[in-house]
């Protein structure tokens, strides 16, 4: 892939996402290396077809080892005699470099007659389970990502945010690090609404005191909370929607107001809801509807 000249001798280099945006239609500038990983990532402005209008295409150029095997085709190791077997093939003629660079969007590469299908990023949905720690890894206890299957761990995906240990319901995992802090940053605001059941009666004062802000255990203020009563009695059911998520948030606002949370589930992220059909511990990946209302959402 050619690039655009600055006029200078020179490549310019786009150093962040806003910085390329600025370039002119038609101009393709490499951004830095990302993770150290022979990775170029380009900015291209043209039609993007999708949106219907002229805006910023970013493409990957990788080395083809790393490639297949993030993919799941076996180790490096495993990959570089593919390659010397004259097993794959790009744009229809042999490749047996593994240093050899492609663009997966662009470039058709063949493993002995199969194509390649290659994805850079991976959203996946899950109704997680009591009992398992929203986290990549723990010495002790069973994480979300233990539950993932292989051909999905080779994306290296994590949660974003994280669900308390007994806490069930919707989380979703990606490799994609610009998503996960629009959608994490207090400065974003990003709605969470969760169901709940409360071991006392709840009332209108409580929906109140939630809508003012309560103060938690530690002196902290929250932001305004909106709480809708299902059901109020000896136990109550209740929704909650907040836009903080600081640590057992839940749990202590009720907390705060002399109720205790004896069961907690994660119903709504933004406009990401959960999936009913998916039993605990179930997860699989966004639909293109539901990656197109994330990638598009207007938070802060």
């Amino acid at each position: 892939m050619s690039c655009g000249s600055s006029g200078t001798g020179e490549t310019p280099q786009a150093r962040s996402d806003e910085e390329a945006h600025r370039l002119p239609r038609g101009k393709q500038v490499p951004a830095a290396e990302i993770n150290g990983q022979n990775n170029k990532v380009f900015y291209y402005r043209d039609f993007k077809r999708n949106q219907g209008e002229f805006g910023l295409i970013r493409r990957v150029i990788m080395r083809i080892d790393k490639m297949l095997a993030n993919l799941g085709y076996g180790s490096r190791k495993d990959v570089k005699k593919l390659l010397k077997d004259g097993a794959v093939t790009v744009n229809d003629e042999k490749v047996k470099d593994p240093k050899h660079h492609v663009d997966p969007e662009q470039d058709a590469v063949v493993i002995n007659g199969e194509k390649v299908e290659y994805k850079e990023f991976i959203y996946l949905m899950m109704n997680k389970p009591p009992g398992v720690i929203s986290a990549t890894e723990d010495s002790q206890s069973e994480t979300v990502v233990d539950l993932l299957e292989m051909e999905d761990l080779v994306f290296s995906p994590f949660p974003v945010g994280r669900l308390d240990k007994d806490t069930e319901g919707l989380l979703l995992l990606t490799n994609d690090g610009q998503l996960s802090h629009r959608l994490l940053s207090p400065k974003k605001h990003v709605p969470k609404t969760y169901f709940a059941v409360i071991d006392s009666e709840v009332t209108a004062e409580d929906i109140a005191a939630f809508q003012k802000g309560v103060i938690l255990d530690d002196g902290y203020e929250t932001k305004p909370g909106t709480l809708k009563i299902l059901k109020s009695g000896i136990t109550s059911d209740i929704e909650l929607t907040i836009t903080e998520g600081k640590f057992h948030q839940v749990k202590r606002m009720f907390e705060a107001v002399g109720k205790r949370v004896i069961y907690l589930k994660r119903l709504s992220m933004g406009p990401l809801e959960l999936d009913e059909t998916l039993e605990l511990g179930e997860y699989r990946e966004l639909t293109e509807e539901e990656l197109d209302k994330l990638m598009n959402y207007e938070v802060g």
